[in-house]
């Protein structure tokens, strides 16, 4: 079974922003919510080792899902930019999902605010998906 690594650096209220090793594949980066204690639509997931499978997601189509999260379910591996707390008036496109993405940067929110984020996702994700080729893998998060 393939693995990859998913190491988080940078968090913040703006998001979560780490890098995604594909074992004898691309580096990508990654976007995720802020560390919430793990709560349900506000939290990234725990480190630990978990399997991915495909799932026919009926608003994303064909993706991973990150199984067996502890007191979690529907963790995708999805496209998406950005990954801030709304409570404290960030911008969010996930609800405890993991967003591949080429690059971190900056982009304007839909509040026209300047947020870190993730960019080229959708071009991150191809590579994710060509790498996993529809086969299972286990996700290392640290």
């Amino acid at each position: 079974m393939k693995r990859a690594e998913l190491a988080r650096g940078v968090v913040s209220d703006e998001g979560t922003f780490g890098s995604l090793q594909l074992e004898d594949g691309p580096l990508l980066r990654t976007t995720e919510l802020p560390w919430r204690d793990n709560a349900t639509g506000r939290s990234c997931i725990p480190p630990g080792k978990y399997r991915c499978e495909i799932v026919n997601s009926p608003r994303f189509g064909k993706v991973y899902e990150v199984r067996d999260v502890p007191g979690r379910s529907n963790i995708l591996l999805h496209a998406a930019n950005f990954g801030g707390d709304k409570e404290l008036g960030w911008h969010s496109e996930l609800l405890g999902c993991i967003a591949p993405a080429m690059a971190i940067g900056t982009l304007k929110n839909p509040m026209c605010n300047a947020q870190r984020a993730g960019l080229r996702s959708k071009e991150a994700l191809a590579a994710l998906m060509a790498w996993g080729g529809g086969l299972p893998f286990e996700l290392e998060v640290k």
